[in-house]
C-alpha cells in the first residue's frame, strides 16, 4: 500500500495538469526511497521503476500498459491487471489468505537483495539509457509539456538556474 504523502502528492500533480508518468514518478521515488533506507533490496534499478509504476497504476494512475513488443506479453498483462485494478475493475481475486501469503513471500524475497539498483549511479545510468532510446522530438516534446505544466515562479528559477550553468560553462567551470 502507497503511503499517504506519495498519494497526495500524485493527486496535486494530477490536478496540476502533469502527464500520467509524472504522477506515477511520486510512486517510483517511494520505491527508491525504500530501497534506500533498507527497507528491502532489487535486483536492478528496472526493478525498482516496475514496482513503482506498478503501485501507481494500482493507486489508479491513468498510465498505459506498455505497447506489444516493447516488453514481454506477461509484463504487459500484469500493467492491465494492474490498471484494471487501479480503475477498479478487478476480476475474480484470490482470496484474502493467499494475497497475503505471496506478499510476505514476496517482501522476503526482496529483503534478500542489494539495495545498490537504487544507488544514485544506478538510478542516473538507468535514466541516461532510457532516455537515449527515445527520439530527440519525443524528448524535446516531453521537456516542452513539463515547461508548460511547471507554473511562472518555477520556470523562472529554472530558467535562472539553466542561465548559471551555461556562464559556467562558458567559463570552463563544470
Amino acid at each position: 500500500m502507497p503511503e499517504r504523502k506519495t498519494l497526495s502528492r500524485a493527486r496535486a500533480d494530477k490536478r496540476a495538469g502533469k502527464a500520467p508518468s509524472t504522477q506515477a514518478g511520486e510512486f517510483v521515488k517511494e520505491e527508491i526511497d525504500h530501497v534506500r533506507s533498507g527497507k528491502h533490496g532489487v535486483r536492478s534499478t528496472k526493478q525498482a521503476i516496475a514496482i513503482g509504476l506498478s503501485k501507481a497504476r494500482r493507486a489508479g494512475v491513468d498510465l498505459k500498459p506498455p505497447k506489444k513488443g516493447q516488453t514481454s506479453e506477461a509484463t504487459r498483462k500484469k500493467a492491465e491487471k494492474d490498471a484494471a485494478a487501479g480503475q477498479g475493475k478487478a476480476g475474480r481475486s484470490a482470496s484474502t489468505e493467499s494475497k497475503a501469503k505471496r506478499s510476505r513471500t514476496t517482501e522476503s524475497v526482496l529483503k534478500r537483495e542489494s539495495t545498490r539498483g537504487a544507488s544514485h549511479a544506478a538510478v542516473s545510468k538507468q535514466a541516461k539509457t532510457a532516455a537515449a532510446k527515445r527520439p530527440a522530438a519525443s524528448r524535446s516534446a516531453a521537456a516542452k509539456k513539463a515547461a508548460q505544466t511547471k507554473g511562472a515562479a518555477a520556470r523562472s528559477a529554472a530558467a535562472k538556474k539553466a542561465a548559471r550553468t551555461r556562464a559556467a560553462r562558458a567559463h570552463g567551470h563544470r
